[in-house]
């Protein structure tokens, strides 16, 4: 590695204006050439807008009062713009969808490479769309995407200037767990190839199976930086700050299990393999509950056909004789690759958009004869972009726009009752579109908890959350269960789908390819051979393992494993 590192930041500090308090307080850190790096940290504690100094966001763009200095290259950010230091760090937003400027993929990826002049524009960006593998989009129109085929496009724009090092927040959301191992692993050949990747991410699994070095960053400050393994290790420093190890970490620290050379805990499933002594392959008692909930139906989709209407007329329906029933009582995931008509289908479910043939029956009313407004008293939509719910300065007048909107009695207290329970309230006051996504996603629960509908629908609830963050959405959730007759998530977290659900459905290209209790669904390894599924590393354990059933939860196995040491 270079004598002077690629980035580095010392003494940082900044304040949003407005604020009271600073986002940063004396951050430093060094970013080398050549290196994986991942930044974690709970929701709220500075490592968005610590990354946003990389490339100059800060102070060029986000103005507010700071202090100390941030050097790329050895230039100090204050002295260059924007432009310039793009060519030298790319940045790909958490609101991504804010970064695709241009009306279909291909011209959007050319759009920056074009605007610095290079001649070599439409190779630039053929490359990139190459890496990415999203050539069968790349004509596509934007808006007709889905979440986490934008993801992709805005991640291959970037690419295609070829900055020496690549800053992306959250590069796993909205991406099916196919996609995003290929993310990573094409991040991982940035790397190979030269570049520095730094990652803002969540998931600690992704961080094991590829970054070189880990940063902890806790209110405005970098704690401290460790190789990642040493990093995954400690536990009471991640747990302390909301932030899941990664499963096999956590079932080694139940078990005390370590690596074979007795150094550290496993951070990874082949790790884990080769320190688990070799178990005796088990049943477990009396089979899988199969019971299915007996409720009335809810929900009742019938032969439905829908085709997004799009500029030419070659492309397919997303639904073509689509059926399916929700029954009250069950909390149904809807999981499948980026693609596969989740959001699609929710937003049928809504009215927001209406069949082109066949009906779609929600709380007994056909929702081609039932204005949206109209079932906007029964259902409630948790939008994959939360800073749509947003309309009024503070998040508690955006709790309580919505009810008082409809005559709710008792508006207030139900506001400070919701804030209360969501851990809001000291945001109450904050405009949720200046907040972390993490923290614009619990106030877009907020507003659904609020509403007390009858069917709650969500899309990506946990993406981008911290583990306490997580945990507030199951713990809604299973208090909406008293209050809703049914809750649908389309989701491609699977650790929460096997802790949450009671009824899992795989959408594949617009069709059901699964529909069945989570312990069935989620270890089904045909499944996972032919759709984006990837199973929670406790299925991975147990079929490496030879636990038959496989164990779908850290819990589950390690009861089954700890019973056989």
């Amino acid at each position: 590695m270079a004598d002077e590192p690629l980035i580095r930041v010392e003494d940082y500090s900044f304040r949003y204006p407005g604020s009271d308090e600073s986002v940063l307080d004396g951050a430093s850190l060094t970013v080398e050439t050549d290196e994986f790096l991942a930044v974690l940290g709970g929701n709220g504690s500075g490592k968005t807008t610590l990354c946003k100094t990389f490339n100059g966001l800060i102070p060029h763009f986000f103005e507010g009062k700071r202090d100390g200095s941030v050097r790329v290259k050895g230039t100090d950010t204050e002295t260059v713009d924007v432009g310039t230091l793009a060519a030298h760090v790319g940045y790909v937003y958490q609101d991504f969808e804010n970064q695709l400027v241009q009306p279909t993929v291909r011209r959007d990826v050319e759009f920056g490479p074009l605007n610095y002049g290079f001649e070599d524009y439409h190779e630039r960006a053929q490359r990139a769309i190459e890496r990415l593998d999203i050539g069968h989009i790349a004509d596509d129109l934007i808006w007709e995407l889905s979440g986490g085929q934008k993801h992709l496009a805005a991640i291959a724009g970037v690419l295609a200037l070829d900055p020496d090092a690549l800053v992306v927040d959250e590069p796993a959301a909205q991406l099916d767990p196919h996609n995003a191992a290929h993310v990573y692993e094409q991040l991982a050949g940035l790397v190979a190839d030269g570049h520095t990747v730094v990652v803002i991410e969540h998931d600690t699994e992704l961080v094991a199976e590829y970054a070189d070095r880990v940063v902890l960053v806790e209110d405005g400050r970098v704690r401290w930086s460790k190789p990642t393994a040493a990093a995954l290790n400690r536990l009471d420093d991640l747990r302390e700050r909301d932030i899941h190890p990664p499963q096999v970490t956590e079932l080694a620290d139940r078990l005390d299990l370590r690596t074979p050379d007795h150094s550290q805990r496993p951070v990874t499933v082949e790790e884990f393999v080769a320190a688990c002594d070799t178990p005796r392959p088990t049943v477990s008692d009396g089979g899988r509950d199969d019971s299915a909930c007996s409720g009335e139906s809810i929900v009742s989709v019938e032969a439905v056909t829908y085709r997004y209407q799009t500029m030419d007329t070659g492309g397919g329906p997303v639904f073509d004789g689509f059926s399916l029933s929700v029954n009250a009582g069950e909390n149904v995931a809807l999981v499948g690759a980026n693609g596969s008509g989740k959001s699609t289908l929710l937003k049928l479910l809504t009215g927001l958009i209406r069949p082109d043939s066949g009906t779609v029956s929600v709380v007994g009313r056909d929702t081609a004869e039932t204005s949206p407004e109209t079932l906007a008293d029964e259902v409630v939509y948790v939008h994959q972009q939360p800073e749509q719910m947003f309309i009024e300065d503070s998040i508690e007048g955006d709790v309580a726009y919505y009810l008082r909107q409809r005559d709710a009695p008792d508006a207030d207290a139900i506001v400070d009752d919701v804030l209360t329970y969501l851990d809001l309230d000291h945001l109450r006051k904050r405009d949720g579109r200046l907040l972390s996504i993490g923290q614009q996603r619990r106030a877009s629960l907020a507003i659904a908890l609020a509403m007390q509908p009858s069917l709650v629908l969500l899309d990506e609830p946990t993406g981008c959350l911290d583990m306490e963050s997580r945990r507030e959405v199951t713990r809604m959730l299973d208090r909406v269960d008293g209050r809703v007759e049914a809750v649908v998530v389309a989701t491609h977290d699977l650790q929460f789908v096997a802790s949450w659900a009671d009824r899992v459905v795989v959408l594949d290209q617009g069709a059901i390819v699964a529909d069945g209790r989570p312990g069935d669904v989620l270890t089904d390894q045909s499944l996972s051979d032919t759709t984006a599924l990837r199973p929670p590393q406790p299925v991975s354990v147990s079929r490496r393992l030879d636990i038959d059933p496989p164990a779908t939860t850290v819990s589950e196995l390690a009861a089954r494993l700890g019973g056989q040491r």
